[in-house]
């Protein structure tokens, strides 16, 4: 994998395969109280425009709240015109109308930036002075990994930024290889990491979640310490040994490999995960019409009624 998509892949793997790990980033940055198991809905990243296809990082539903992430791996100065261009695409497309007027709201948006330097902002802006004289400034906030210590991390619950952790030693890294002393202290560092998220996650329950993350975090640190091989295998053993694919991918590969043997019984409980799949992904293309139609007044209703939801299935042909 290239450093023009791992950490790319890497963000991507966690909002797909692991969307929970995003609400206590949510509420952090937004100041929100979302529960860890609050319903959250992936929206579409593609966004059309004349001149050619916008692609965001991650865009999805809360209630009636749209919110935009952006995983950016090095300082950009034009970062917030950027933004502005994503979220006014999907604001145009949630728009709605009563009469002659037109209602735009824009998503509550943020930029993770996992590489800073001493001019990355803490709020991105954009100034726009309208036809009348009037000044509106467009914000959005920027998360910076650095700033984060591995304590912080846990006690707010920030773990999908761990992965990320390890890149405030890229620089330092040949450094760090060529010293006892300050290797030692790294892989103290990162078994501290390992038993606060076994800690962490056992106590949850979620143990599925402990590898995936393992995994994630070894691919990060064996990029950014590609180079450096006595601390690439240091974290790999600190970290439990290389996992090479998810742990919930490896149950769903066995669950495949138990049907074919067990049959028929095993063939019903797929043929049920299969179907809740489809309705997930049959929910995800009404809110997206909903929204384009300027209907986010009746994404609550589809959520809690499922008769409401049957009609404007039968409205819209899904």
């Amino acid at each position: 994998m290239n450093n023009n998509t791992i950490f790319d892949d890497v963000f991507r793997t966690m909002v797909e395969k692991m969307t929970y790990l995003l609400v206590p980033l949510i509420n952090e940055v937004f100041h929100t109280s979302y529960p860890e198991d609050v319903k959250i809905v992936h929206l579409r990243n593609e966004h059309q425009l004349e001149e050619g296809e916008l692609i965001t990082d991650a865009r999805l539903l809360i209630g009636d709240k749209v919110y935009h992430i952006e995983c950016q791996s090095t300082d950009d100065a034009t970062m917030a015109i950027r933004m502005f261009e994503y979220d006014l695409a999907i604001a145009l497309e949630s728009r709605r109308r009563v009469g002659r007027r037109f209602f735009v709201e824009f998503p509550r948006s943020c930029v993770i930036y996992l590489r800073t330097t001493k001019n990355t902002p803490d709020v991105e802006e954009v100034e726009l002075k309208l036809p009348d004289g009037q000044v509106c400034v467009y914000r959005v906030p920027t998360v910076k990994v650095e700033r984060y210590t591995k304590d912080s991390i846990f006690e707010k619950n920030l773990l999908m930024l761990l992965p990320f952790y390890v890149m405030r030693y890229e620089e330092s890294a040949h450094t760090i290889g060529e010293n006892t002393e300050k290797l030692q202290e790294l892989l103290s560092e990162y078994e501290d990491i390992r038993v606060n998220l076994e800690k962490e996650l056992s106590m949850a329950g979620r143990s599925e979640l402990y590898t995936d993350l393992n995994r994630l975090i070894v691919r990060i640190s064996d990029y950014i310490f590609r180079k450096e091989e006595k601390i690439r295998k240091g974290v790999d053993e600190v970290m439990g040994g290389k996992v090479l694919q998810l742990e919930s991918e490896r149950l769903l590969e066995l669950g495949e490999a138990r049907g074919k043997i067990i049959g028929k019984a095993e063939g019903k409980a797929e043929g049920k995960a299969e179907g809740e799949a489809i309705g997930e992904a049959r929910m995800r293309m009404l809110i997206n019409r909903l929204i384009a139609d300027g209907r986010m007044d009746e994404i609550g209703k589809i959520i809690d009624s499922a008769e409401a939801c049957r009609k404007l299935y039968k409205e819209y042909g899904l």
